[in-house]
């Protein structure tokens, strides 16, 4: 669960192309529980701090412009585009986030971790359909990336109402890992457990 290039604590973190998973969207309720998808990568640090007092606001401004300025000098710096599609990712501005993601994919295809995030998108933007077709690509890329295992499951539970396809993508993710938590911290074969007793998510 890894960004391409640098490495990451899990959860939320303050640099980009990281190595872990993150948490960046809560979603769907089970039992009072609820349940999210993984973010595959890092958030832009949001400016810098101590003496210069700048606001995590304007931090995010400057770096937007400055990221806008550099794809429209180099329309093929991958980084750059994904560094952007992570900024609007967090920002939770939908459309520039898939556009951004969309741009460096076209110039990187294979990046399984971007792929995850722009399934993320596509779910925010309710195109569950091509959320899951694009975690099953990242999925062919690394089949060992836990991302998008768990982060299919919960659309096609959640959004395509198809809780047999759910628990196959997490019975996947723990062949990977038999120890794979949810977000909220419930272990994946419970999860499977409860879904697999109740028929409606």
């Amino acid at each position: 669960m890894s960004k391409n290039t640098a490495p990451a604590r899990a959860y939320v973190s303050k640099q980009t192309l990281m190595t872990s998973v993150v948490l960046a969207l809560m979603v769907g309720f089970f039992g009072g529980l609820v349940f999210g998808i993984y973010k595959s990568s890092g958030i832009l640090p949001t400016g810098p701090g101590g003496s210069d007092r700048m606001t995590e606001e304007q931090g995010r401004a400057q770096m937007l412009q400055a990221l806008m300025d550099k794809v429209r000098q180099d329309p093929n710096d991958t980084a750059a585009w994904i560094q952007l599609g992570h900024l609007h990712f967090d920002r939770n501005a939908v459309p520039e986030a898939i556009e951004a993601y969309e741009k460096a994919l076209a110039l990187e295809p294979n990046n399984a971790l971007v792929r995850t995030d722009l399934g993320i998108m596509y779910r925010r933007a309710n195109r569950p359909e091509d959320a899951v077709r694009e975690f099953d690509r990242a999925i062919a890329i690394d089949p060992k990336l836990e991302n998008p295992h768990f982060n299919k499951g919960i659309v096609l539970l959640h959004d395509l109402e198809d809780r047999e396809g759910a628990i196959r993508a997490w019975e996947e993710l723990l062949r990977l890992n038999p120890t794979a938590m949810a977000p909220n911290g419930q272990s994946v074969d419970q999860l499977i457990m409860h879904y697999r007793e109740h028929e409606q998510p």
